[in-house]
């Protein structure tokens, strides 16, 4: 177990925002969490890899952070298989596993980023797939009380961007396992976005022709947060009713949407752009010139010329299109 105090945060969160915590804790094992939790005192917070988090200022209290490894095939049968990967995995890793291993089920979610613990609680999701499509349980500890509670998929209440646990559960558990099921022969989902065509003259493809298109197209619109700071996708796409859209398609007939469980979904970086943000910057933070549901630190941004940026851009989207459109970060 590593334990650190007035410990620096800026590789730990890809806004490359320079605040500390007053403590930093990674554990290796459930049974450390279990012991360290009694002794401490103050707020506490668990991250992942800081790719969903927008810090404020500097965090005076314990930060908590798993370094729990490993994948491990649970179970299979001809068509299905199960395998556990520790919570302190990174997401991408794990993909490019089950590419190598010919499993299917996350192809779709490569180069997110994040760690595994982070994709149960942010049912993260791409080109299709979500990862509660594919998750079948997760074990976690109750940062309170240390016990250890398995959650079935359907107790996490999974929905778009969602969980229990950013809702009534929020900063109560720690996840240290999550079990997906992957399939042994793939069923490719190749109609979200443009991977038909990256993929077109291609035949008899395999998830790792989809992996590879996946990145190539990501590559092409995301920044590296090595070079630039941001969080990846800033806001969530928002999904309005069918009567909502249609008003909205007799105005604009070409906008992209998909047709969803309870009613339309509509790209937020389309709106932004629509609105004259794409590209555009507000002091040091700016809306990506490439994807433009992307805010970007340009250099030295405070936290508050992020907020501002997407207060703005917010009230642009509902002023031209009466749709609220909300952020996907979490704000520390």
């Amino acid at each position: 177990m590593k334990v650190y105090s007035d410990y620096s945060l800026l590789d730990h969160n890809t806004f490359g925002m320079n605040v500390k915590a007053k403590k930093y804790v990674e554990y290796e094992h459930v049974e450390e969490l279990k012991r360290l939790l009694p002794t401490l005192e103050g707020k506490v917070l668990h991250i992942g890899g800081g790719s969903n988090l927008l810090f404020k200022g500097d965090f005076d209290g314990t930060v908590l952070h798993s370094g729990i490894k490993g994948i491990c095939v649970k179970s299979q049968d001809e068509k299905h298989v199960l395998v556990s990967v520790g919570s302190g995995e990174v997401w991408d890793d794990f993909v490019a596993w089950t590419v190598n291993q010919g499993f299917g089920g996350v192809e779709n979610l490569s180069l997110i980023p994040g760690e595994v613990g982070a994709s149960a609680v942010q049912n993260i999701g791409a080109y299709g797939v979500e990862a509660k499509d594919v998750i079948v349980e997760v074990k976690a500890v109750d940062l309170q009380s240390g016990e250890e509670r398995v959650f079935q998929n359907a107790e996490c209440d999974y929905a778009y961007r969602q969980s229990i646990f950013k809702k009534e559960l929020k900063g109560k558990y720690a996840i240290t396992e999550v079990t997906f099921c992957l399939a042994k022969q793939p069923a490719l989902k190749l109609e979200y976005g443009n991977i038909t065509s990256v993929l077109e003259g291609k035949t008899e493809l395999t998830v790792a022709d989809v992996r590879g298109a996946i990145i190539d197209i990501r590559n092409a619109k995301l920044p590296d947060p090595k070079v630039q700071g941001n969080a990846g996708s800033f806001f969530m796409n928002p999904v309005v009713s069918r009567e909502k859209f249609l008003s909205l398609q007799k105005d604009y007939p070409n906008m992209p949407f998909y047709e969803v469980e309870d009613g339309v979904k509509i790209p937020a970086g389309w709106m932004i752009d629509q609105c004259g943000w794409k590209g555009r910057a507000l002091g040091r933070a700016a809306v990506h010139d490439k994807q433009a549901l992307v805010l970007v630190n340009l250099g030295g941004a405070s936290s508050d010329e992020i907020l501002t940026l997407c207060d703005t851009v917010c009230r642009d989207v509902k002023e031209r299109f009466g749709v609220e459109i909300h952020p996907e970060v979490n704000f520390i």
